[in-house]
């Protein structure tokens, strides 16, 4: 998968990925147009499918609101890069089959790069910057959970 960065700093939390005054709105498409909102006002219509979201430490602090992952999915984001991600995000993130990777090396990805990532391999590899990162490869249950679209879409397939 390759796509374009959208770069975010430290402790992006769930009222800056989805802020709540929107969380009234039922339809996740509309939904997903306030994504990112409150901390870069034109995401939602410059991002592309296949874009990608780095940022530094902490990741998706904040609530348990599901509406925060769900709402960069909607949005075709591949998946999101960051030095570390709050535990609840993460795992809701999982949950609905969006590819989020812990890289130490976040720090030197820029806005605007181009960024080709191999899942199977576990490489990042920076176009831009002709640069390559080493990540953990996700394991078995978790890719398999990515791979159906989400832990529902999995256990309809194994049931």
């Amino acid at each position: 998968m390759e796509g374009k960065v959208f770069k975010y700093g430290d402790n992006v939390d769930t009222d800056v990925i989805i802020p709540a005054r929107y969380l009234n709105i039922a339809d996740v498409k509309e939904l997903s147009t306030h994504c990112m909102e409150d901390i870069d006002s034109d995401f939602a219509k410059n991002v592309k499918p296949n874009d990608i979201i780095v940022a530094l430490d902490n990741f998706g602090c904040g609530s348990s609101r599901e509406h925060a992952p769900l709402t960069i999915k909607e949005n075709k984001v591949q998946c999101v890069i960051a030095k570390s991600f709050a535990r609840i995000f993460y795992r809701n993130a999982i949950n609905i089959g969006l590819p989020i990777i812990e890289c130490e090396y976040a720090d030197e990805i820029d806005n605007g790069d181009t960024l080709n990532i191999d899942f199977e391999k576990g490489i990042i590899k920076n176009i831009t910057k002709n640069k390559e990162y080493k990540i953990n490869v996700f394991p078995e249950f978790i890719k398999k959970i990515i791979d159906a679209g989400g832990l529902m879409a999995y256990a309809k397939e194994i049931a």
